[in-house]
């Protein structure tokens, strides 16, 4: 009877296990969870051709339903593991609206389960048999097929001693890659945690704001924790619906371990239920139960950050397990308007932010010692600013009070630094001073993605490109799924001139989230960029498309006619936002009007207006020496004069 066979994959630098579900990468294990391994072998087994988007969903979740961004979150995991940091490489080329396939030529191996493969520099295949030990004996014996086949090869003698060193060789290193393997996909101790959304304990008794906080409050303690890496509020905010598989998102966010916790509010009782549980294999670490009164919730909050930790085996120093049980208020009241403040600002509109501030200074109202609250409102003033929903000279300033009051409460709270850091930068121009709070923002908490978010637009602004794009993807490992995140890494290339690299780190974050209207504004631009103007265009009105009301999208679209050479349509758009602010029913941000006017190569009004931006301290100046659209100033002399009103040479 014979050997049965095995299934091995070839491509690049890879060799992919079917039967063993082991990736290889020059002999060394790629760790991958198991659904992401399943859509690599679907696509593999099909290169060359396209593989549906309800193929793949089907293939890789049978037996459930999940939507195409668990797959499209699949896709941006096994780039960056093949990929390996290279960002030329491209494996996976993704097929719009349709789905993938696989770019990259694949070899198809069979052969049986005795046979090894192997390849070298010198030596193009080598085929080593198994050889049997007697143990009683202690003698190697040669079986009688392998002989014959010695035999009939006919080795010269020097090639036969090579080639047992060869063999000795590759025993050695698979037991090392085996080894290897094993550490890496059983570690001792998760060291990447999700804090899910909790969910009611009884389907008619939901408490959103309670729900989605208590998670929130969490994520807050455990991330002063160095040792782990905890995902932000924004990337768990998806899974605030009930009915979600906790392993499912747990490998999604590409995390080791999930808490998944219910709540339930009944009068002045409160019943939250908690459950740590590994995500490789589905195991429970630690639960537990809480039955408290409502106003004892910070109490149930600490018996879990300080169990939690225990569950985990962290080695706390004691300033770590001072912060895990740190309260921020002792007034129930204060924290449930902090709890809805940031649910509001978590949706990221202009009503939410609106929203948001309301409730941060009713919180504030119960106690002003509250320092997170003032973080909050900080952040809120400061994104009515930069989404372009209200002038900077009105909300800056309110925004830096809150930041400093923040820090004046707390000094070691870094959203408080983070917060101030951005008023700094983007207000101020202060640069000096942005720099030193998004330091000090990182020194006190290295696992918060948003400082180093922020400190990688300082360091582009400054032209300090390599580095920039370093941070960036420091900020995006830290938090996967955050969209803005994925989507700001392709403006770093964009300012870097490299429209291709945008493109393609674009095309990711519509993956994720293909309404995403940021993620089409910046891929119209690169399109632009890159000469493509038909689909700059076409990008630049999808984005206009999805946020029909808002003003910033009229702007870019503007832009982009002119760019693109399209000055009919250029000064039709370019009209109706002159209406609209003379009208003063919308703020309008006049850089628009100037990068419009600096595109269709009328210097003397980009200018005019570049001024108006200036004396209204509009915030993305700061991107004047290294951002594209002002290429039709840049060679005037004023140019120059321009860059050192923002402090940049």
């Amino acid at each position: 009877m014979g050997l049965p066979s095995k299934h091995l994959y070839e491509f690049g630098p890879f060799v992919l296990d079917a039967d063993e579900r082991v990736l290889l990468r020059e002999g060394q294990p790629v760790s991958l969870a198991p659904k992401a391994f399943d859509t690599l072998l679907a696509l593999i087994e099909k290169s060359g051709r396209l593989v549906g988007k309800d193929e793949l969903l089907t293939r890789v979740w049978p037996d459930s339903f999940v939507e195409e961004g668990n797959l499209a979150f699949n896709i941006s995991v096994l780039r960056k593991a093949l990929a390996g940091g290279a960002d030329d490489v491209q494996f996976i080329e993704t097929v719009p609206k349709r789905g993938y396939r696989f770019v990259t030529p694949v070899r198809r191996i069979n052969h049986a389960v005795s046979d090894v493969l192997f390849e070298s520099k010198s030596i193009s295949r080598v085929v080593i048999e198994e050889q049997r030990e007697d143990i009683e004996q202690k003698q190697i014996a040669a079986p009688k097929d392998l002989a014959d086949r010695r035999t009939q090869t006919s080795f010269p003698p020097r090639a036969i001693s090579i080639r047992n060193v060869l063999i000795g060789c590759l025993v050695v290193l698979g037991i090392v890659a085996v080894i290897a393997y094993l550490r890496v996909s059983s570690p001792t101790s998760p060291r990447t945690l999700a804090v899910l959304p909790f969910k009611p304990l009884a389907a008619n008794s939901s408490d959103e704001y309670l729900e989605l906080g208590m998670a929130d409050a969490l994520i807050t303690r455990l991330s002063n924790l160095k040792e782990i890496v905890v995902r932000p509020t924004s990337s768990v905010l998806k899974y605030v619906t009930a009915g979600q598989d906790p392993i499912a998102a747990g490998r999604e966010l590409a995390v080791d371990a999930v808490l998944d916790g219910s709540v339930q509010r009944s009068g002045d009782m409160i019943r939250v239920t908690v459950r740590l549980v590994r995500v490789g294999d589905g195991v429970p670490l630690w639960a537990d139960k809480f039955d408290e009164n409502f106003t004892n919730i910070f109490s149930v909050q600490d018996s879990i950050s300080e169990r939690m930790a225990r569950a985990l085996t962290l080695n706390l120093s004691g300033d770590e397990k001072n912060k895990i049980t740190k309260r921020y208020t002792d007034d129930v009241e204060a924290y449930q308007l902090y709890l809805k403040g940031r649910y509001y600002w978590n949706k990221r509109t202009e009503g939410g932010y609106q929203k948001a501030v309301d409730y941060f200074q009713q919180a504030i109202n119960k106690d002003s010692s509250y320092a997170l609250a003032y973080s909050g409102l900080a952040d809120s003033y400061s994104f009515l600013s930069s989404q372009g929903i209200q002038s900077p000279r009105d909300v800056f300033p309110l925004a830096e009070a809150a930041a400093r009051k923040a820090i004046e409460l707390d000094d070691s709270l870094a959203e408080a630094h983070t917060s101030l850091a951005y008023v700094r930068l983007y207000y101020d121009w202060d640069w000096a001073g942005a720099e030193r709070e998004y330091t000090k923002a990182i020194k006190l908490n290295p696992n918060y993605a948003t400082p180093h978010h922020g400190y990688a637009y300082y360091l582009i602004s400054t032209g300090r490109t390599d580095e920039a794009i370093s941070e960036i993807k420091r900020a995006e490992e830290l938090d996967p799924l955050s969209l803005i995140i994925n989507t700001d890494h392709a403006e770093f290339y964009y300012f870097a001139r490299r429209p291709e690299q945008a493109i393609e780190q674009l095309q990711k974050a519509i993956d994720l989230d293909p309404s995403f209207v940021r993620a089409h504004f910046l891929l119209g631009r690169a399109f632009a960029q890159k000469g493509s103007c038909q689909q700059a265009i076409a990008e630049f009105q999808k984005a206009r498309g999805l946020e029909e009301n808002g003003v910033e999208m009229l702007g870019a679209l503007a832009q982009g006619y002119a760019s693109c050479g399209n000055e009919t349509e250029a000064r039709k758009v370019l009209n109706e936002l002159l209406a609209i602010d003379r009208s003063k029913e919308h703020y309008v941000s006049p850089h628009w009007i100037a990068a419009t006017y600096s595109a269709l190569g009328d210097t003397n009004e980009g200018f005019a207006w570049l001024d108006k931006a200036f004396e209204r301290r509009f915030g993305p100046l700061i991107y004047l020496k290294v951002n594209p659209i002002w290429d039709g100033l840049r060679s005037d002399p004023r140019f120059a004069e321009r860059l050192k009103l923002v402090g940049l040479n």
